[in-house]
């Protein structure tokens, strides 16, 4: 394997000083006066920032999750010039299915930690053994331990190829992808490229369904409760979105300089998942996920920013490590990816009667690789859970 094509073992390593800095940043905050409104309506509303950044420098326990991910099989390779983080975790049981999950934003590959046992070892956490994947989980360029690009033109269509390059590169000559919010857009990309070997894609975020409109005359409750959340994202939940798609430099320099910028920022792209962290840390009333999906050491409601030190064959980076919390799931615009042992189950079975020709009992959601149907539009509730 030439030195281009490479897979190097890779280690989390943040230094002390780091983490005070850090700490020092969050403390040297300058605070805005408290918002004129008695709910989210003007954005991130004070208390709730100030209870995180309280958690953020005296309870969090960064080196925690630090082991969490340096118990894993982690490497670095380079692809199409851009350096790729990943890890790669092989189940013990024999003819395992190889899936490769992508994460959305602002999530990382820490969303996918509490479900690395399922995926792998499904007999351990109620499932079968049948049902076992061998899981490769990368990170997009741009994130956490990728590396940064120096071009424009890394769009979901480019990363998606590089995934493909990536599975080829480990060896994997049938595989089924993965995805959610951002890693959705991949994983649709991934379906339409049809690379040789892909066999099936799964997603929790139908992309359609993100463009409102009854999916029929009598809608059921949970479709109504699903188009609402999204009315919801795209008449007064969007900002976000939109300064990141016309005006990402501008953004960019408050983010970088200030860690509680960044976390407010993060908080502030979906208005489920908002409430639900801002009870956590305002009221005490955090929603826990099953022990299945929750990874030792990184169990909080919410996963602060931390700036990442990393070290893999002699070199290393220094940028921000973007997490999000598994436990918290969003409704019909999911920015959370994750499955449980049973929808791990379906997953691959979707894909093995989907890649046979046959019928999917997820229509829409877990497809053969080239060939595509129109999803109905009630798929839109369903396809992303609520919390």
């Amino acid at each position: 394997m030439s030195s281009e094509t490479e897979i190097r073992p890779f280690r989390v390593d943040m230094p002390d000083d780091a983490i005070a800095e850090l700490r020092r940043r969050v403390g040297a905050t300058r605070w805005p006066s408290r918002e004129l409104v008695s709910d989210r309506s003007q954005g991130v509303q004070l208390a709730t920032i100030q209870q995180l950044a309280r958690y953020w420098t005296t309870e969090y326990d960064w080196r925690a999750c630090e082991a969490t991910l340096n118990a894993l099989p982690q490497f670095t390779t380079e692809i199409d010039g851009q350096n790729v983080y990943f890890y790669h975790v092989k189940s013990q049981h024999q003819n395992a299915l190889p899936l490769i999950i992508t994460h959305g934003w602002p999530g990382s590959i820490l969303e996918m930690l509490g479900v690395v046992g399922p995926l792998t070892d499904p007999a351990a956490h109620g499932g079968s053994a049948e049902d076992a994947f061998d899981l490769v989980v990368p990170s997009i360029p741009g994130y956490g331990f990728s590396g940064v690009p120096a071009e424009a033109g890394w769009n979901v269509g480019r990363v998606a190829g590089a995934w493909a390059e990536l599975m080829r590169r480990l060896g994997y000559t049938r595989y089924v992808a993965q995805g959610g919010d951002v890693g959705a857009a991949v994983t649709d990309a991934i379906g339409r490229q049809a690379p040789e070997g892909l066999v099936g894609i799964h997603m929790n975020l139908l992309l359609a369904g993100l463009g409102g409109g009854f999916p029929s005359a009598d809608p059921s409750p949970e479709e109504r409760a699903a188009l609402d959340a999204i009315t919801t994202f795209r008449t007064s939940g969007n900002g976000y979105l939109i300064e990141q798609n016309t005006r990402p430099q501008t953004i960019g320099y408050a983010l970088l300089d200030s860690p509680v910028a960044l976390a407010a920022w993060m908080l502030d792209h979906d208005t489920d998942a908002y409430y639900k962290i801002s009870r956590a840390f305002v009221d005490g009333q955090p929603r826990r996920a099953s022990r299945s999906r929750r990874a030792p050491g990184c169990s909080s409601p919410l996963y602060p920013v931390m700036p990442c030190r990393a070290r893999g064959e002699g070199r290393s980076s220094h940028r921000s490590c973007r997490c999000s919390p598994p436990t918290v799931r969003t409704t019909a615009h999911s920015f959370a990816c994750g499955s449980s042992a049973t929808a791990a189950a379906a997953i691959r079975r979707s894909s093995i009667r989907a890649a046979d020709g046959g019928s999917s009992p997820l229509p829409g959601r877990c497809r053969p690789a080239g060939s595509w149907s129109t999803a109905p539009a009630r798929k839109a509730a369903s396809a992303s859970a609520t919390h």
